[in-house]
This record gives C-alpha cells, sequence and structure tokens, in this order.
C-alpha cells in the first residue's frame, strides 16, 4: 500500500513540475523573445517564423508542427513519454495562447535575450527532468544519433542553425544573433537544471535482477548494456549494468529500474567524451539480438 501511494506521489509531482516548466517556457517566449523577435530553437523556431509571416497563431502552429515529433518520440521512448509529452505540448500551447494579450516585459534586447533564455531554460530542463517535451526536435535528434555517428546534441546544433540562417535572412543577421546567443544560454540553463551537463550520459546500475533489467533498456530505449558481477560488503553478490544513453532517456531508465527491482542502486555519470565504437539500437543489432535469443 505504501508503494502504491509513493508511485502516486511522484506522478503528481511529476506532472506539476511539467506544468510549472510548460508555463514558464511559454512565459519566457511570448512576454520576452517574440515580441523582440528573437527565435527560440527546434520546432518552436520554425513555428515563429511560421507566425511571424503568416500571422497564424502560434500555439496553434507548435502543436499541429509537434504531431509527427510526438509519434517518433512514442516509437522510441513508449507510452509513458507519450502521455507527459501530450500533456507539455497542450498546456504550452494553451499557455503560448494565454500570454499573448500580455505586454512585453522589457525593450532591451539584451536583457530579453539573458533574461528571456534563462527563464526558457528553467522551464524547458522542468519538462525534461520530469519525462516530458515541449520541442519534438530532440526525439527527431535521438533517432537520428542512433544510425549516424552523430550525437543528439550535435543532431539539434545542426537543426537549429538552420532555423537561425532562415531568420537572419528573413528578420536581419542580429536578430539572428540574438537568437544564437539566447539558444546557448538556454541549453546552459536546461544542463543545469535537468541534471544534463552534456547529451550523453552513462548509468551504473546495482542490482539482482540484471539480464531482465538489461533485456527491458533494450526493449524500451534501445541501448545495450554491459553486465559486470559484483559483491557488496554486506549485501553479498550482484550484478553490476554499465548503459551510455542521453538525458532525454534518463527519466524513462529510473522507471524501468524502480519497476523490474526497487531495491537496485542507480548512479548516473556525466561522459565528456566518448572514443570507439558505441553500440546503437538499430535494425541490424535487434535482429543479431533475436537470433542469439533463440
Amino acid at each position: 500500500m505504501e508503494k502504491i501511494k509513493s508511485k502516486k506521489y511522484q506522478v503528481l509531482v511529476s506532472f506539476i513540475m511539467l506544468t510549472v516548466g510548460s508555463i514558464l517556457s511559454a512565459y519566457a517566449l511570448e512576454t520576452f523573445l517574440i515580441p523582440n523577435t528573437i527565435l527560440d530553437g527546434g520546432v518552436t523556431g520554425i513555428s515563429i517564423i511560421i507566425s511571424k509571416l503568416t500571422q497564424l497563431p502560434l500555439s496553434l502552429l507548435v502543436l499541429l508542427l509537434n504531431i509527427p515529433f510526438i509519434y517518433i518520440g512514442y516509437r522510441n521512448m513508449g507510452i509513458g513519454f507519450l502521455v507527459r509529452t501530450i500533456y507539455s505540448m497542450v498546456l504550452f500551447s494553451v499557455s503560448l495562447s494565454y500570454f499573448t494579450s500580455l505586454e512585453e516585459v522589457t525593450h532591451q534586447i539584451l536583457l530579453a535575450t539573458v533574461f528571456g533564455g534563462a527563464i526558457l531554460g528553467i522551464g524547458v530542463g522542468l519538462v525534461i527532468h520530469f519525462g516530458g517535451c515541449i520541442d519534438g526536435t530532440e526525439s527527431v535528434a535521438l533517432v537520428i544519433s542512433k544510425k549516424t555517428p552523430l550525437s543528439v546534441g550535435q543532431v539539434v546544433l545542426l537543426f537549429n542553425l538552420v532555423i537561425y540562417l532562415a531568420a537572419g535572412l528573413i528578420f536581419g543577421i542580429d536578430r539572428a544573433l540574438y537568437s544564437l546567443l539566447t539558444y546557448f544560454i538556454t541549453f546552459k540553463v536546461i544542463d543545469f537544471v535537468s541534471e544534463g551537463l552534456d547529451q550523453e550520459k552513462a548509468a551504473l546500475i546495482i542490482t539482482e535482477k540484471g539480464t531482465d533489467m538489461a533485456d527491458e533498456i533494450f526493449k524500451r530505449l534501445g541501448r545495450t548494456v554491459t553486465k559486470l558481477k559484483g559483491k557488496g560488503f554486506i549485501t553479498g553478490e550482484k550484478e553490476v549494468l554499465y548503459c551510455v544513453l542521453t538525458r532525454i532517456e534518463v527519466y524513462e531508465l529510473k522507471k524501468i529500474c524502480q519497476e523490474m527491482d526497487q531495491s537496485s542502486f542507480i548512479t548516473i555519470l556525466e561522459v565528456s567524451e566518448i572514443i570507439g565504437e558505441h553500440i546503437k539500437s538499430n535494425k541490424k543489432v535487434r535482429k543479431k539480438r533475436k537470433i542469439e535469443a533463440v
């Protein structure tokens, strides 16, 4: 009974923080950045450009353009990610519509860049930390990273550079440079809030159910796991799992560990660089895994 209450409490807290993060992100955009023609990156940035050129509601564009990315995220992250993402994106869209009527906080473009980027980073960071997403770029970047040597961060950066180049051609080079500065501020704040200084993370998991947990991690995250033998000073024989993943997969990994073995011990480590072949899930790996299982 206590475990059920604890789980319900965790779900409640996560959705409260998803709510706070979505509202903060919309507030930063509508009262700091958009009035000064400073663009966010990703799908939101594309939506802002289209909205500026066509006068279509930004809230509607953000929701519609993210639909394909929501599906991609669901295919790679599962139903839990889908529910949290839909909730976050809908609330983000509604908040954008509500905050449109508010006046901008400052006309000083540098102040708007710094404080708008910081508040946006806090909002997005909270959403990511609690397993949601308000911009589908990272979902697509995750898929691309699994099929190419590029990391999630590199894919997102390349995608955003194209957006800022378009912004420079349409709104002027100064707006593109301010937008790029906002992106770096937002990115750093997201890192701080979501406890992810780098895109790549490493997880060490100490458990008694190593094989089952490794299979579940591969099934739900598409990440291969290295198993090591360990021995606790008091608890005796244990299995140690080592897995490299991205920051948006950390929340799902924690859920898997709690579901499979509530007594498991998890440590999330920073990965500054990966040298050598980093095995990512793809059709060949999955096929090989099925053959080995048979």
